[in-house]
């Protein structure tokens, strides 16, 4: 079962990835992301762990990188 996740925590997690991928993560950007994670795992609708909406968060990051 797939996460449904905001676009701006997505793009938060694509924001983060880029920097890391250049050896630049900065922490304003990584708290961002974890932030927005538990913000969003926070909502009474949603029935997902941390680790799930993490692992769904870069499932569709990373993985959509390649499949483009």
């Amino acid at each position: 079962m797939a996460i449904e996740l905001p676009d701006d925590l997505i793009e938060h997690e694509r924001a983060a990835w880029g920097e890391i991928q250049r050896g630049q993560l900065t922490v304003d950007t990584a708290l961002a992301v974890h932030a927005g994670v538990g913000a969003f795992i926070a909502r009474d609708e949603v029935d997902a762990s941390r680790y799930e909406v993490e692992m769904e968060l870069k499932r569709i990051v990373r993985h959509s990188e390649m499949a483009g």
